[in-house]
Parts: C-alpha cells; sequence; structure tokens
C-alpha cells in the first residue's frame, strides 16, 4: 500500500491491495511450523484493490492455502502429502504385522524360536498384545483361504494374495522412509527367517518382494540377507 500521513502524523494507507480468505475444508497435518501433527483449515484467498480501506476491483486469487491451527502459519498444499505422526506410526506398525506373517507363512509356524521372534518384533512396532497364538492362527487361517493353498510352492512367485498385500503395506509407507528405515524393515523379516535356522527358498523368495516393495535393488537385498547371521 502508498502510506500518506495525517493531519496528526498518523500514517493513512490510501491505496493497496488485501486478501479476504476463505476455509472450504479442514483436517490434521504434520505441521512443519510446530514440528508435530496439528489441525488445519484450508483456504483460498481473494484479492482486492482498495483505496482508503475500501475494496473495490478484483484482483484474483490466492492459494490454495494450508493454514495451522496452532502456529497460523500458511504452507503450500504439498505439505498435506507427509504423513502426520499417527498415520506414520499405524501404517509402520501394520507394516511390521504383514512382514512377520508372510515369514511365518513362506517357514511356517512349527518352530517356537520364529514365532518368538515374530512376536518380539510385532510387539515392538506397536501390537503390544500380541500373542504367538494369534499369529499362528493368522498363518493357518491364510493357509486355508481360497487361493493361497501352497502359498509358496511355486519358486516363480511370491503367492500372489500375500505378495498383493506386502506391496500394498509397504509401497505407500516407502516413500517416507529414510533408507536406514527401509533396511530395518526388510531386516526385521531375515531375522524372524532367521530364528529356525537358514533361509529357505520360500523365505527369501518372500523377502525378495518385502525389498521390492520398500524399493530396494535385488543387489542391496542380497547384501543385506547376507549379513545377517542366525542365532
Amino acid at each position: 500500500m502508498l502510506p500518506v500521513r495525517g493531519g496528526d502524523g498518523r500514517k493513512l494507507r490510501v491505496w493497496g491491495l488485501r486478501t479476504t480468505w476463505s476455509t472450504v475444508g479442514d483436517g490434521e497435518f504434520f505441521c512443519p511450523g510446530c514440528g508435530g501433527d496439528r489441525n488445519y483449515r484450508r483456504r483460498t484467498g481473494r484479492r482486492r484493490f482498495t483505496v482508503l480501506g475500501v475494496p473495490l476491483l478484483p484482483r484474483g486469487y490466492v492459494g490454495p492455502v494450508v493454514e495451522c491451527q496452532g502456529c497460523r502459519e500458511r504452507f503450500d498444499t504439498e505439505v498435506l502429502d507427509h504423513l502426520t505422526t499417527t498415520r506414520f506410526s499405524a501404517m509402520l506398525r501394520d507394516a511390521v504385522h504383514t512382514v512377520a506373517l508372510a515369514v511365518l507363512a513362506a517357514g511356517g509356524t512349527a518352530s517356537r524360536s520364529a514365532l518368538e521372534a515374530a512376536v518380539s518384533a510385532v510387539r515392538a512396532a506397536g501390537f503390544q498384545d500380541c500373542t504367538e497364538e494369534q499369529l499362528e492362527s493368522l498363518v493357518a487361517a491364510l493357509a486355508t483361504d481360497e487361493g493361497r493353498l501352497g502359498l509358496y510352492d511355486d519358486p516363480e512367485c511370491c503367492g500372489a494374495a500375500l505378495a498383493i498385500e506386502l506391496h500394498e503395506a509397504l509401497e505407500p509407507l516407502a516413500p517416507h522412509l529414510a533408507g536406514p528405515g527401509r533396511e530395518s524393515l526388510l531386516l526385521q523379516g531375515a531375522r524372524i527367517a532367521l530364528a529356525d535356522g537358514p533361509y529357505i527358498p520360500a523365505e527369501r523368495e518372500v523377502l525378495a518382494t518385502v525389498g521390492t516393495a520398500l524399493r530396494l535393488g535385488t543387489d542391496e537385498v542380497a547384501r543385506l540377507l547376507s549379513a545377517v547371521r542366525a542365532p
């Protein structure tokens, strides 16, 4: 705005631009300014040319932008592409659970050590009430489900149904994990597989699928699996 001074010395705004904001949506997001989950308002603005504070001529639109309800800062809508802390934790927990089930389905549940390793991983991820019996029941249900019998008998594929579940659980999460985080997920599955002895072909096939879904290269997956030692 162009300022001038009135008779009392105060600045008067003769002309300028004013933006009037309207809320078009709301929700929860991870606020970069606050550094945590916050509520937001999705807003669009309308600019007008003003004279002496009176809006006259329209001068286009602004936004949309995301306004944090906490710090009131405004951000580009791309900020909504980032997961909230709550959503990220839930996706990571589900990913670990799915990987554990897939490895157990490939190697069987006869080994108590493999079950114990799976339960430990799943509990650490957030399912603190998980038990060996629950995992055994889920693996049994997978084995008897139509289309999942002989889940890993075909050496050229990681049982189609469970492979799809692995991709659905891991692929949306992968872009939000740094390299060490993606490697850690794969290694958790590897430790479950090795809890009862060396990898069997079906377990390697599952872990290869996990690596692909996590955007890890074939050579990188092979290196990581070789680096883990059976207890």
